[in-house]
């Protein structure tokens, strides 16, 4: 199936840089309600947008502001999220074991010490037949980010699996990348099975945002492009960020 015989994607439309993530999404967000658990989710860019779809969403982020500004859009779209306050680590103690039909855990694994404990920690409270949507920095895409943008050390550090062999000045802030293979050892030895893996931001960080302003059709093609090269292997290496679902 091409990419313009597709549904159209749950992200607002159809983003670039969101698009294949919702596309992932959408057969288990177009099923009856379900629990959902955001991990970091913030001020509810996701969050907020599952709710209104008619399901259950909880989102657990260690910023009172960001709670804040996640009730303040929740109010304003005339949906409920529920907010906790707290981290990865804490999830097991913040839910009950088996509650969960979804996790959303984006942008959250760079920066935790421990990444096989958080993802188990996430299967605890999934139900048996729930899925993990667990969204990565990818470490290929970042060194050569970092070195075309002249940070020549900081893609040199970006090449170490293990963020603590490298030295402090040389740390990138946003903490540890993934290649597919690592990612998935993570969450293997965590003890979930992967379903898929899709590249995503493969070009879309690359295309000046000018051009797409400019060039009529250009979004909606880029969006065609992300989603025909997001399966394809050969890819992943240049993807931004990778998507696993997992159960």
């Amino acid at each position: 199936m091409s990419a313009s015989q597709r549904r159209p994607s749950l992200a607002p439309a159809a983003a670039p840089r969101t698009a294949v993530v919702w596309d992932d999404l959408e057969p288990y967000l177009s099923a009856a309600p379900l629990s959902v658990l955001d991990i970091g989710g913030g001020t509810g860019g996701s969050a907020v947008r599952i709710a209104g779809l008619g399901h259950r969403v909880t989102v657990v982020d260690p910023s009172p502001d960001a709670l804040a500004a996640l009730d303040r859009r929740a109010h304003e779209r005339g949906v409920e999220v529920t907010g906790r306050q707290g981290d990865l680590a804490e999830v097991p103690d913040l839910l009950d074991p088996g509650s969960v039909d979804l996790v959303l855990c984006h942008g959250v694994l760079e920066v935790v010490d421990d990444p096989v404990g958080a993802m188990a920690g996430l299967r605890s409270v999934l139900r048996p037949e729930g899925r993990l949507s667990l969204l990565v920095a990818q470490r290929h895409a970042a060194v050569i980010a970092r070195a075309m943008a002249g940070h020549f050390a900081q893609a040199s550090a970006l090449l170490a699996t293990d963020p603590a062999s490298v030295p402090a000045d040389q740390r990138v802030r946003a903490g540890r990348r993934f290649t597919a293979e690592e990612a998935s050892s993570v969450l293997v030895s965590a003890g979930f099975a992967i379903d898929s893996i899709h590249g995503v931001r493969v070009f879309a960080d690359l295309v000046p945002g000018s051009l797409l302003d400019l060039e009529p059709g250009a979004t909606a093609a880029l969006v065609d492009l992300e989603r025909d090269v997001a399966s394809r292997p050969e890819y992943l290496p240049l993807a931004t960020q990778l998507h696993l679902l997992a159960h």
